[in-house]
């Protein structure tokens, strides 16, 4: 990860994902190719989804959530296309090692296991200096842009 010279950060991030303030769970994108790709995120005490210091489960899901979004929301900008909108179909193997502190910075690597139509199989892992937070297996279905 380059966490040094990002690919995208900050206010950027908006242009790569449908989310909005205060539902942000994501602050940088380090690198992206063909299947793969590794973001960021500083917790800050006032994130929705931290409690007594922790970031929660369901920030947990929802900062791999929007990795693989920033993802797609990347790879269609590269081909000139508005950023996807996503839903998280699926969530399995989801297993926690430690809750992120305020403070520190989750750094996630997704990769895209299989896409067949409007719908990826993506594994993720998320870690906090260098450990182990979370890890999972995700499927998103992307919203057909012919369709309302």
């Amino acid at each position: 990860m380059s966490k040094e010279n990002p690919i995208c950060q900050g206010e950027e991030m908006k242009n790569l994902i449908p989310q909005r303030d205060p539902i942000i769970q994501i602050d940088s994108l380090y690198n992206a190719d063909e299947t793969t790709c590794e973001t960021g995120l500083t917790i800050k005490e006032e994130n929705m989804f931290c409690e007594d210091g922790l970031f929660t489960e369901p920030g947990l899901i929802e900062h791999i959530a929007q990795s693989a979004s920033a993802f797609a929301g990347y790879t269609a900008m590269k081909k000139g296309r508005p950023a996807p909108i996503g839903y998280i179909g699926e969530v399995k193997k989801f297993k926690i090692t430690r809750l992120p502190l305020v403070g520190e910075t989750i750094d996630t690597s997704v990769q895209i296991i299989s896409e067949i139509n409007n719908i990826s199989l993506l594994s993720a892992e998320s870690k906090v200096n260098g450990f182990l937070a979370a890890s999972c297996q995700m499927k998103i279905f992307i919203k057909d842009e012919q369709t309302n």
